[in-house]
C-alpha cells in the first residue's frame, strides 16, 4: 500500500459536481492499493496514521497526532499512486492492484478505519472525483 498524506485545513470531495464529504481541520489520506497489497496490512497502516504526529502543539511545529487534536480524515482511492513512468509518457498502473482486489481492501480499509476514528469520511472508489484541499504547512508525507 501507498499512501499520501497531507495536513490540511480544510478539503472536500464532489463527484458528478456534487460535494458529497468535507472535513476540517485534519487529514485527507490519498490510498493506492499494490497487486500483492492484502487486508493483513490494513490495521497496521491504520495505526501509523492514527499515530503519526503531524500537527502543531506549544513547543513544536510536528508534535500531535490526529487523535491528539481531534481532526478528520477525508480517504481518497487513488490507484494513480502506482503509475510507473519509467522509460516512456504514458504511466502504465500494471503494479496497481486490480479494480476487484483493491475494491475489497480498500473497502476493508475503510471501514477499519472509521471504527478506529470516527471522524473519517470518505470519497466513492473508481469514481472520477475532485477533491479539494487547503494544505496546512504545506505537510505531505509518503507512507509505503
Amino acid at each position: 500500500m501507498r499512501f499520501v498524506l497531507q495536513r490540511v485545513s480544510k478539503a472536500s470531495v464532489l463527484i458528478n459536481k456534487e460535494t458529497t464529504e468535507a472535513i476540517g481541520g485534519g487529514l485527507v489520506v490519498f490510498m493506492g492499493i499494490h497487486q500483492d497489497d492484502s487486508k493483513t496490512d490494513c490495521d497496521k497502516w491504520i495505526q501509523k496514521i492514527l499515530k503519526l504526529r503531524l500537527f502543531a502543539d506549544d513547543q513544536k511545529p510536528i508534535n500531535r497526532s490526529i487523535k491528539d487534536v481531534d481532526g478528520q480524515i477525508l480517504l481518497i482511492s487513488q490507484f494513480t499512486l502506482y503509475a510507473d513512468c519509467q522509460g516512456q509518457n504514458r504511466p502504465s498502473f500494471r503494479q496497481a492492484a486490480n479494480p476487484e482486489l483493491a475494491q475489497e481492501i480498500y473497502n476493508y480499509f475503510e471501514g477499519k478505519l472509521k471504527q478506529a476514528w470516527p471522524q473519517t469520511k470518505t470519497g466513492q472508489f473508481a469514481a472520477h472525483m475532485d477533491v479539494s484541499l487547503v494544505n496546512d504547512g504545506p505537510v505531505t508525507i509518503i507512507l509505503e
